[in-house]
């Protein structure tokens, strides 16, 4: 699929229908959206990794208390817990090694005195770590953008809270006068 990623019908709506589709029009496609099931499935057992499982347990939480867990969604959150666990352990071994790694180039021949090979040069060569990190965090950052755990997806996420200030206004008005005292006349 090319271009944008379109909208959901429900965002449409919040955002207050500015293609002019009419409100009726997108109530229906919400309705007819399907609904998958609440809540996520427990972390999957071959999912070892002590950081990912953590992980897991961490967003699994966050996505309930956005009302955002669906099971449909575990193997996605699977797949992002799995690729922060990647990332983690590359960025530890490019920190042990560095991003350049040195390596000796030797001589065709071998030194007649000491019977190995004479270091003629040096190559350097990017860390095959670097990759993996970088590779493993832009995936990160794809199922979190997915899952609205980044602070630009949440701001494109319409969550909706209960509006108290008509029911505060309600009950101001609903509430008894006291009577107003009559003038007295002036003579």
């Amino acid at each position: 699929m090319r271009g944008r990623k379109p909208k959901p019908a429900a965002q449409k709506l919040a955002e207050g229908d500015t293609r002019k589709v009419g409100v009726r029009k997108l109530q229906e496609q919400i309705a007819a959206e399907p609904k998958a099931a609440p809540g996520l499935p427990p972390c999957p057992e071959h999912v070892t990794d002590p950081v990912a499982r953590d992980q897991w347990d961490f967003w699994a939480e966050e996505l309930a208390a956005m009302d955002l867990d669906r099971r449909p969604d575990g193997a996605m959150l699977e797949g992002a817990v799995v690729n922060y666990a990647a990332a983690v352990k590359a960025g530890i071994e490019v920190a042990r090694f560095g991003e350049v790694i040195q390596e000796p180039i030797f001589s065709e021949e071998r030194d007649p005195e000491t019977k190995k090979f004479k270091v003629i040069g040096i190559k350097q060569r990017k860390n095959v770590w670097v990759q993996i990190r970088e590779r493993s965090w832009m995936l990160v950052h794809r199922f979190c953008s997915e899952f609205g755990l980044s602070p630009v997806a949440r701001t494109r996420l319409t969550i909706d809270k209960k509006d108290t200030a008509m029911d505060d206004l309600l009950a101001a008005l609903s509430k008894p006068r006291a009577p107003k005292a009559k003038p007295e006349p002036v003579n």
